[in-house]
Protein backbone atom coordinates (compact mmCIF):
# COMPACT_ATOMS: atom_id res chain seq x y z
CA UNK A 1 0.00 0.00 0.00
CA UNK A 2 1.62 3.22 -0.88
CA UNK A 3 1.91 5.90 1.67
CA UNK A 4 0.90 9.42 0.37
CA UNK A 5 2.41 12.23 2.98
CA UNK A 6 1.21 15.86 3.32
CA UNK A 7 4.57 18.01 2.84
CA UNK A 8 3.68 19.43 6.27
CA UNK A 9 4.38 22.89 5.10
CA UNK A 10 6.12 25.22 7.44
CA UNK A 11 5.44 28.44 7.69
CA UNK A 12 8.41 30.49 5.91
CA UNK A 13 6.62 33.96 6.13
CA UNK A 14 6.15 34.04 9.85
CA UNK A 15 10.20 34.91 10.09
CA UNK A 16 9.85 38.01 8.26
CA UNK A 17 6.96 38.63 9.99
CA UNK A 18 6.85 38.22 13.55
CA UNK A 19 7.87 40.74 15.56
CA UNK A 20 10.98 40.92 17.64
CA UNK A 21 10.72 40.73 21.12
CA UNK A 22 13.84 43.33 21.97
CA UNK A 23 14.97 45.59 19.09
CA UNK A 24 18.02 48.06 19.74
CA UNK A 25 19.59 50.75 17.20
CA UNK A 26 22.86 48.85 16.82
CA UNK A 27 25.74 50.81 17.51
CA UNK A 28 29.30 50.67 19.11
CA UNK A 29 28.64 52.61 21.76
CA UNK A 30 25.75 50.45 23.65
CA UNK A 31 26.87 47.43 21.78
CA UNK A 32 30.18 47.19 22.14
CA UNK A 33 31.08 43.76 22.99
CA UNK A 34 28.43 42.31 21.31
CA UNK A 35 28.84 39.04 19.23
CA UNK A 36 26.60 36.86 17.10
CA UNK A 37 27.13 32.73 16.80
CA UNK A 38 26.85 32.13 12.69
CA UNK A 39 26.70 28.29 13.30
CA UNK A 40 23.39 26.66 11.88
CA UNK A 41 20.29 24.87 13.68
CA UNK A 42 17.23 23.76 15.03
CA UNK A 43 17.25 26.43 17.87
CA UNK A 44 18.00 29.36 15.69
CA UNK A 45 15.10 28.17 13.46
CA UNK A 46 16.92 26.64 10.61
CA UNK A 47 14.78 23.39 10.72
CA UNK A 48 12.41 24.29 8.09
CA UNK A 49 11.15 22.68 4.98
CA UNK A 50 10.75 25.83 3.21
CA UNK A 51 12.35 29.79 2.79
CA UNK A 52 11.28 32.89 1.79
CA UNK A 53 13.40 34.26 -0.77
CA UNK A 54 14.05 37.69 -2.99
CA UNK A 55 14.39 38.08 -6.80
CA UNK A 56 17.96 39.49 -5.71
CA UNK A 57 19.64 36.40 -4.67
CA UNK A 58 17.90 34.28 -7.52
CA UNK A 59 21.18 33.44 -9.33
CA UNK A 60 23.09 32.00 -6.43
CA UNK A 61 19.57 30.35 -5.30
CA UNK A 62 18.97 28.93 -8.53
CA UNK A 63 22.48 26.56 -8.69
CA UNK A 64 21.07 24.88 -5.30
CA UNK A 65 17.40 25.21 -4.45
CA UNK A 66 13.71 24.65 -6.18
CA UNK A 67 12.34 27.98 -6.40
CA UNK A 68 8.45 28.17 -6.37
CA UNK A 69 5.84 30.40 -5.65
CA UNK A 70 3.16 30.86 -3.08
CA UNK A 71 0.39 33.42 -1.64
CA UNK A 72 0.43 34.79 1.47
CA UNK A 73 -2.75 35.14 3.56
CA UNK A 74 -3.69 38.59 1.81
CA UNK A 75 -3.20 36.97 -1.57
CA UNK A 76 0.07 38.19 -2.46
CA UNK A 77 2.55 35.95 -4.31
CA UNK A 78 6.27 36.14 -2.40
CA UNK A 79 8.88 33.61 -3.30
CA UNK A 80 10.24 30.55 -1.65
CA UNK A 81 12.42 27.53 -2.04
CA UNK A 82 12.01 24.05 -0.96
CA UNK A 83 14.66 22.31 1.63
CA UNK A 84 12.77 19.42 2.49
CA UNK A 85 9.50 16.98 2.23
CA UNK A 86 8.96 16.69 5.73
CA UNK A 87 7.64 19.35 8.28
CA UNK A 88 10.48 20.90 9.80
CA UNK A 89 13.11 18.80 7.63
CA UNK A 90 15.79 21.00 5.88
CA UNK A 91 18.24 18.22 4.13
CA UNK A 92 20.96 20.65 3.54
CA UNK A 93 21.49 20.85 7.60
CA UNK A 94 24.00 18.93 8.79
CA UNK A 95 24.76 19.45 12.21
CA UNK A 96 25.66 22.86 12.40
CA UNK A 97 26.62 23.69 8.87
CA UNK A 98 24.37 24.23 5.54
CA UNK A 99 25.67 21.83 3.23
CA UNK A 100 25.18 24.37 0.37
CA UNK A 101 27.54 26.76 -1.43
CA UNK A 102 24.72 29.34 -0.80
CA UNK A 103 22.74 30.58 2.22
CA UNK A 104 19.30 32.30 1.90
CA UNK A 105 19.43 35.84 2.96
CA UNK A 106 16.90 35.26 5.69
CA UNK A 107 18.99 32.33 6.89
CA UNK A 108 22.23 34.76 6.80
CA UNK A 109 20.78 37.61 8.39
CA UNK A 110 20.34 36.39 11.74
CA UNK A 111 19.35 38.58 14.23
CA UNK A 112 19.17 41.87 12.51
CA UNK A 113 16.91 43.87 10.27
CA UNK A 114 17.14 47.09 8.32
CA UNK A 115 14.62 50.03 9.89
CA UNK A 116 14.85 53.51 9.04
CA UNK A 117 15.66 56.56 11.16
CA UNK A 118 15.23 60.71 9.53
CA UNK A 119 18.96 61.96 9.96
CA UNK A 120 20.61 65.22 8.78
CA UNK A 121 22.36 64.68 5.06
CA UNK A 122 23.74 68.19 3.83
CA UNK A 123 21.24 70.20 5.08
CA UNK A 124 18.37 67.93 4.32
CA UNK A 125 16.25 65.56 6.41
CA UNK A 126 16.39 62.41 4.86
CA UNK A 127 15.22 58.92 5.60
CA UNK A 128 18.02 56.54 6.18
CA UNK A 129 18.37 52.88 6.53
CA UNK A 130 20.16 51.74 9.81
CA UNK A 131 20.59 48.15 11.43
CA UNK A 132 18.24 47.03 14.50
CA UNK A 133 19.30 44.15 16.38
CA UNK A 134 16.95 41.53 18.68
CA UNK A 135 18.77 41.71 21.66
CA UNK A 136 16.87 38.37 22.93
CA UNK A 137 17.43 36.61 19.57
CA UNK A 138 19.50 32.98 20.82
CA UNK A 139 22.52 33.79 18.47
CA UNK A 140 23.26 37.17 20.29
CA UNK A 141 25.93 36.53 23.03
CA UNK A 142 28.66 38.15 24.30
CA UNK A 143 30.67 35.38 24.88
CA UNK A 144 31.04 33.71 21.80
CA UNK A 145 30.36 34.26 18.02
CA UNK A 146 32.01 36.44 15.59
CA UNK A 147 32.07 40.37 16.81
CA UNK A 148 30.39 43.33 14.99
CA UNK A 149 32.48 45.55 16.17
CA UNK A 150 36.36 46.11 15.88
CA UNK A 151 38.37 47.19 18.91
CA UNK A 152 38.75 51.18 17.53
CA UNK A 153 35.58 51.15 17.20
CA UNK A 154 34.81 50.36 13.65
CA UNK A 155 32.49 47.72 11.63
CA UNK A 156 33.91 44.44 12.04
CA UNK A 157 34.00 42.18 8.74
CA UNK A 158 30.74 40.30 9.28
CA UNK A 159 29.15 42.91 10.13
CA UNK A 160 29.95 44.51 6.66
CA UNK A 161 28.70 41.19 5.66
CA UNK A 162 25.31 41.82 7.30
CA UNK A 163 24.97 44.76 5.73
CA UNK A 164 25.01 43.22 2.61
CA UNK A 165 22.63 40.39 3.15
CA UNK A 166 20.14 43.30 4.68
CA UNK A 167 20.54 44.96 1.15
CA UNK A 168 19.94 41.43 -0.41
CA UNK A 169 16.68 41.47 1.40
CA UNK A 170 15.52 45.47 1.29
CA UNK A 171 15.95 45.40 -2.41
CA UNK A 172 14.56 41.91 -2.89
CA UNK A 173 11.29 42.76 -1.08
CA UNK A 174 10.84 46.12 -3.14
CA UNK A 175 11.59 44.31 -6.19
CA UNK A 176 8.98 41.25 -5.39
CA UNK A 177 5.36 42.99 -6.02
CA UNK A 178 6.73 44.63 -9.31
CA UNK A 179 8.24 41.67 -10.40
CA UNK A 180 4.95 39.78 -9.95
CA UNK A 181 2.74 42.40 -11.40
CA UNK A 182 5.08 41.36 -14.29
CA UNK A 183 4.69 38.30 -14.91
CA UNK A 184 0.94 38.35 -14.14
CA UNK A 185 0.63 40.48 -16.93
CA UNK A 186 2.47 38.39 -19.04
CA UNK A 187 0.28 35.68 -18.09
CA UNK A 188 3.14 33.10 -16.97
CA UNK A 189 2.47 32.17 -13.45
CA UNK A 190 0.11 29.09 -12.86
CA UNK A 191 -0.12 26.74 -10.09
CA UNK A 192 1.84 23.20 -10.02
CA UNK A 193 0.62 20.35 -8.42
CA UNK A 194 4.21 18.66 -7.53
CA UNK A 195 4.05 15.24 -6.19
CA UNK A 196 7.69 13.78 -5.12
CA UNK A 197 7.27 9.82 -5.49
CA UNK A 198 10.50 8.02 -3.67
CA UNK A 199 9.69 4.50 -4.03
CA UNK A 200 6.35 2.29 -4.31
CA UNK A 201 5.64 2.80 -0.91
CA UNK A 202 5.82 6.42 -0.37
CA UNK A 203 4.98 9.77 -1.92
CA UNK A 204 4.66 13.40 -1.02
CA UNK A 205 2.23 15.95 -2.25
CA UNK A 206 3.38 19.39 -1.63
CA UNK A 207 0.72 21.84 -1.74
CA UNK A 208 0.08 25.53 -2.76
CA UNK A 209 2.56 25.79 -5.13
CA UNK A 210 2.47 28.34 -7.72
CA UNK A 211 5.53 28.36 -11.11
CA UNK A 212 6.04 29.88 -14.51
CA UNK A 213 4.62 28.54 -18.12
CA UNK A 214 8.10 27.96 -19.52
CA UNK A 215 5.88 27.72 -23.51
CA UNK A 216 4.21 31.57 -22.64
CA UNK A 217 7.56 32.85 -21.76
CA UNK A 218 9.33 31.29 -24.85
CA UNK A 219 6.12 32.17 -26.85
CA UNK A 220 6.33 36.39 -25.81
CA UNK A 221 7.37 38.53 -28.39
CA UNK A 222 7.41 42.33 -28.89
CA UNK A 223 6.14 44.70 -26.45
CA UNK A 224 5.13 42.09 -23.53
CA UNK A 225 8.97 40.60 -23.84
CA UNK A 226 10.31 43.85 -23.61
CA UNK A 227 8.06 44.99 -20.86
CA UNK A 228 9.27 41.88 -19.36
CA UNK A 229 13.09 42.65 -19.80
CA UNK A 230 13.04 46.53 -19.30
CA UNK A 231 11.75 45.66 -15.83
CA UNK A 232 14.74 43.38 -15.26
CA UNK A 233 12.35 40.37 -14.63
CA UNK A 234 12.85 38.74 -18.03
CA UNK A 235 16.35 37.02 -16.22
CA UNK A 236 14.36 36.01 -13.24
CA UNK A 237 11.94 34.05 -14.88
CA UNK A 238 14.24 31.96 -16.34
CA UNK A 239 16.60 31.96 -13.24
CA UNK A 240 13.39 30.21 -11.33
CA UNK A 241 12.63 27.59 -14.72
CA UNK A 242 16.66 26.42 -14.56
CA UNK A 243 16.34 25.99 -10.74
CA UNK A 244 13.23 23.64 -10.54
CA UNK A 245 15.89 20.40 -11.84
CA UNK A 246 17.09 21.13 -8.51
CA UNK A 247 13.35 18.85 -7.27
CA UNK A 248 15.59 16.11 -8.22
CA UNK A 249 18.59 16.79 -6.10
CA UNK A 250 16.12 17.01 -3.28
CA UNK A 251 14.72 13.48 -4.18
CA UNK A 252 18.38 12.31 -4.17
CA UNK A 253 19.26 13.79 -0.97
CA UNK A 254 15.89 12.90 0.71
CA UNK A 255 16.52 9.23 -0.55
CA UNK A 256 20.18 9.03 0.97
CA UNK A 257 19.31 10.36 4.33
CA UNK A 258 16.33 7.26 4.26
CA UNK A 259 18.66 4.87 3.32
CA UNK A 260 21.20 6.57 5.97
CA UNK A 261 18.45 5.69 8.37
CA UNK A 262 17.70 9.08 8.75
Amino acid sequence: MTETRSHGTTSVSSTERRLMAKMALLNNIDHPDLKVITRFGAAYGDSVNQAAVYPTEFSELQREYPIFFRKDEEGAFYCVILLGLDKGENLFLDGARWQARYVPAIHQRGPFMIGFQNQEVDGEVRREPVIHVDLENPRVSKTEGEPLFLAHGGNAPYLQHISQVLRVITVGADMTAPMFAAFEQAGLIEPVSLDVKLDDHTEYKVPDLFTLNEEKLAALEGEALQQLHRGGFLRAAYLVLASLGNVNRLINMKNAKRAAGG
